[in-house]
């Protein structure tokens, strides 16, 4: 569950330092003063890691790049969309990571992972579809419209959007896992509940 975990951290943090960003723009109309303490956001995250002796994995260093990169862009330019763009690039790093057919199934309970292993392949594509489509979605909106547009749709839709395929692939997981338990023959259907560690006062859930 961890690399899944660390995914999520990778983009909750990302979301949290470019608003971070944006917020102070927004408040001081100071492109410079905005990317300076955006910049030293990102620096913070990494010191409080190797303060705490905790490894700095590759990609908080790529996010500290594209911050340094996207403030040094923004400061030439007095442009802050280059700042915006930067969680496109990590929702498609994020994204290419989450192709890795069944990446999923390794944080499945035993039963689920027995007979669902197949639908949790397919919300591991559709967590990686997500992230492409975030990718194109903050591209466009960062580019096309105006930073108080990005400030506004955003947020809402980053968060709308995951809790959405969280909640609808842990579904779908788990219904079609009762479903096929409950139409198991009953002796497949015990061997399968004791060999995952499932005690039988529980097995009604299969039986209905």
């Amino acid at each position: 569950m961890s690399d899944f975990l660390r995914a999520a951290k990778f983009l909750l943090l990302d979301l949290a330092s470019t608003i971070f960003f944006l917020g102070l723009y927004l408040l001081t109309h100071n492109t410079v003063l905005s990317v300076i303490l955006g910049s030293a956001f990102g620096v913070v995250q990494i010191v409080v890691q190797l303060v705490r002796q905790r490894p700095v994995h590759s990609m908080e260093w790529l996010s500290l790049f594209l911050v340094v990169a996207g403030g040094s862009a923004t400061i030439v330019t007095g442009d802050p969309r280059f700042v915006l763009l930067k969680p496109s690039v990590i929702y498609a790093i994020v994204g290419i990571v989450m192709l890795k057919s069944g990446w999923m199934v390794r944080y499945l309970p035993p039963v689920a992972k027995a007979v669902s292993s197949d639908i949790a392949i397919v919300v591991g594509y559709s967590w990686a579809a997500l992230m492409f489509v975030s990718a194109a979605v903050n591209a466009l909106v960062a580019v096309a419209y105006t930073t108080q547009t990005w400030a506004m749709v955003m947020p809402v839709f980053g968060i709308t959007s995951k809790a959405a395929i969280f909640v609808g692939g842990f579904l779908a997981i788990r219904l079609t896992t009762i479903r096929r338990i409950r139409v198991m023959p009953d002796d497949e259907r015990q061997v399968l509940l004791a060999e995952a560690g499932v005690p039988m006062v529980k097995s009604s859930i299969a039986t209905g």
